[in-house]
């Protein structure tokens, strides 16, 4: 059982200690100038803009605002409020001092901050520029490299390095690395140099290397942040004028054993180390149109379905460490579903439409990506259809119930037009894409089934499912699967999950992820880094870490 104080990713503008966000017209700025003293645990302090995962809860929520509360925003820029520091990354006495769990999770919410820049610039015209304005060290470089662009002030001190290996023996950045490579194409020996000098690249060089994109004088800064902010929002497809929509607190009901939104309910059983996660679909009519949509806001399902959705995920992988599965259940009216994702589709052009697309994109994403037995139980009044079919894709395994002689109760599954590559993963692929290895004809034969339910052996000649036991086995198959999965080791299953799950093409975020739960996993706990001579033990001691030589 977890015993210290959850973690929430609730917060709001008012409540932010380490971020300012302002609005001028088409851009907003985040300004970073972290509170020393306000980690969000005790035993470190948070100096040269260093960072924790309190610091990136605030920088999420600030992007969510600005894609709903701020539509007519078009590019933000992200600078710093210290003198001649930009951000010197993550903070590493809160490295050293976290349980290898923490830090992995800490770890794995920062990538996925960072992705969800390249997210919105890509699918909904959001632009980023990195204004460099002082040193940028290891995280700090990573949250600039995310960035659309990044300029750098040449003022003959500030610098941007990747300074993990020579300073701390681990693996620089998984996101900062792998963007050199896939993203800013750093010429091999110029990366290699790059990341094992702790004095970084300045000025001219840091262009040259492809490091940064522009540099320019400290009188002329200010000016060229500010013409290379509206030529990226001259190509954002952000509306010129729209109300946005307040992100008010969410409604949520919270015990020792249960977590309850409207359409998210989650039951933990810690005897059998398995979670019950059951999505909803919308109980009353939803809007048809642009103008209904944004009148409904906030209480509009497919946004409320996403914040909870995300909320109780983030929940789950960081105060819940011992619950090994999550079983995926659902329920509700498919009609229900299927006019919600025909709406989707329909209303695409509309602002709030593409940035709630967008969030249900990387809630999904989030989902995948969770080191968590994922497991799919479609019962009797299950609504796996559409957009909450992509909730049941995402999962190991997906037992349905067969009911051949009663047909009128028997659970069902349906497909729509968001099942085919408007909600994809981080691998650009849908979920059936994944499943069925891009096999056109498989996909073709679930494509002509829009429109209609399909039972457990339509279903299973599909390939869409596992297993369809009846109701006679289904409580002794449903439990052994549960109770094998609860027995096995929860690092191997982590390593066969992350493999299995991304089985196709590869992208830059898949490659920042399967480096985040292999080889970041594994540096993690070497004695080379958190040994009691280990380079994240010695930082700032003025002792000499004491490598192991052996290369394995």
């Amino acid at each position: 059982m977890t015993t210290a104080p959850p973690i929430n990713y609730e917060t709001s503008p008012e409540r932010y200690k380490h971020w300012t966000l302002t609005v001028d017209g088409q851009i907003a700025t985040l300004k970073m100038s972290v509170n020393e003293d306000g980690g969000l645990k005790e035993g470190y302090k948070l100096k040269l803009n260093s960072y924790d995962l309190g610091v990136d809860i605030e920088l999420h929520d600030a992007l969510q605002r600005i894609r709903f509360e701020h539509p007519t925003v078009r590019t933000v820029v992200i600078t710093s409020g210290r003198d001649r520091v930009f951000c010197s990354g993550a903070n590493i006495f809160m490295l050293g001092k976290s349980t290898h769990a923490w830090k992995v999770n800490f770890c794995k919410f920062t990538n996925e901050t960072r992705n969800g820049l390249e997210d919105s610039s890509r699918h909904e015209g959001l632009k980023f520029v990195a204004a460099v304005n002082g040193a940028c060290a290891g995280g700090g470089y990573e949250m600039a490299a995310a960035c659309d662009e990044i300029i750098l002030v040449d003022d003959r001190s500030s610098s941007v390095s990747l300074p993990e290996v020579p300073l701390l023996g681990v693996l620089p950045g998984t996101g900062g690395l792998t963007r050199l490579t896939d993203k800013r194409h750093v010429r091999h020996d110029h990366a290699d140099i790059f990341c094992t000098t702790s004095e970084g690249v300045r000025g001219q060089r840091a262009k040259d290397w492809k490091l940064v994109d522009e540099i320019a004088k400290p009188a002329q800064f200010a000016d060229t942040v500010r013409e290379h902010a509206l030529a990226l929002a001259a190509t954002s497809q952000r509306p010129a004028q729209a109300q946005g929509v307040k992100l008010s607190p969410l409604h949520r009901q919270q015990t020792e054993n249960t977590l309850a939104y409207e359409f998210v309910n989650v039951t933990i059983d810690r005897a059998a180390r398995h979670a019950t996660l059951t999505v909803k679909a919308p109980t009353s009519p939803q809007p048809k149109d642009g103008a209904g949509i944004e009148a409904a806001g906030i209480n509009w399902w497919p946004l409320q379905f996403a914040r909870e959705l995300d909320d109780a995920i983030l929940h789950l992988r960081t105060n819940e460490l011992d619950i090994g599965t999550w079983v995926l259940k659902s329920s509700g009216d498919p009609q229900a579903m299927l006019d919600v994702d025909a709406t989707l589709i329909a209303n695409q052009d509309n602002w709030l439409v593409r940035e709630t697309t967008g969030f249900l994109r990387r809630t999904l994403a989030r989902l995948d990506v969770s080191s968590r037995s994922l497991f799919a139980f479609v019962e009797q009044d299950s609504c796996f259809v559409g957009t909450l079919l992509e909730v049941a894709l995402a999962a190991d395994r997906i037992y349905m119930l067969a009911l051949p002689d009663d047909a009128d109760h028997a659970p069902k599954i349906g497909v729509s037009a968001m099942n085919f590559g408007v909600l994809p993963m981080v691998s650009g692929q849908s979920r059936l894409a994944r499943r069925f290895y891009e096999d056109e004809h498989a996909i073709a034969a679930v494509r002509e089934t829009q429109g209609q339910l399909l039972d457990a052996a339509q279903a299973l000649q599909l390939g869409m499912i596992t297993a369809d036991p009846d109701d006679l086995d289904w409580p002794d198959e449903t439990r052994l699967a549960l109770e094998e999965r609860a027995s096995m080791s929860p690092d191997a299953l982590t390593g066969l999950e992350a493999n299995l799950r991304f089985n196709g093409r590869e992208t830059m975020e898949t490659r920042i992820f399967g480096r985040l739960s292999a080889w970041q996993n594994w540096i993690f706990i070497r004695p080379n880094a958190v040994g009691e001579l280990g380079a994240l033990k010695v930082y700032g001691s003025g002792n000499k870490a004491q490598f192991d030589l052996n290369r394995v």
